[in-house]
């Protein structure tokens, strides 16, 4: 990695084509990657919510309400949702990698790596609104963004023809989407 983490996280949200060009053209070890990228910014959402459990408490679906959160939960909570969120990172990586040659891409486990990594900066970062529970919705928004992110990055890194990224990424997103309501199953019994 060339880029410092800040640097990274700017361009690939304010300037994403280019970003992944860069990213492509780059030479990343995996455990650069996870240890300088991928850890600190998937806990800043599971920190948030536990701060925002803590303080306001957990929000009720389809509701406007919270119910309160003793600490320990919260911190079960938190620590339980950072691990599942690498888990859903790494399995979501799997199904970029599996699915290129499908796709007219290459099979590379580093660069499907790096594509559902970057992809999902946007994610982790809009991670920091759940800290009230009222602006969880703008954590969604920023969650889309990611899907954009994705879709720009898929093609690049993976060698997908253009005319092809778009069944690519849809698929990818289903899949993810599959593997975290799973997650998102095992996270709601903490």
């Amino acid at each position: 990695m060339t880029r410092s983490m800040i640097s990274r996280v700017k361009y690939i949200l304010l300037q994403p084509r280019i970003s992944w060009k860069e990213i492509d053209r780059e030479f990343t070890k995996p455990s650069e990657l996870w240890g300088k990228y991928i850890l600190p910014l998937a806990v800043i959402g599971p920190l948030c919510g536990t701060i925002g459990r803590v303080l306001f408490g957990a929000r009720i679906p389809l509701t406007s309400l919270t119910n309160p959160v003793p600490l320990s939960t919260a911190i079960t909570w938190g620590v339980a949702a950072y691990v599942l969120s690498l888990i859903g990172l790494f399995v979501t990586a799997q199904i970029v990698n599996l699915l290129a040659p499908g796709f007219g891409g290459q099979k590379n486990d580093v660069q499907a790596l790096k594509a559902a990594t970057y992809s999902s900066t946007a994610h982790w970062i809009g991670g920091v609104f759940t800290l009230v529970p009222a602006l969880a919705l703008v954590s969604l928004i920023f969650s889309l963004y990611s899907v954009y992110l994705l879709f720009l990055g898929l093609p690049v890194v993976m060698k997908v023809p253009e005319d092809r990224s778009m069944g690519y990424t849809a698929v990818v997103l289903i899949a993810s989407i599959v593997v975290f309501l799973i997650l998102g199953a095992v996270l709601s019994a903490f």
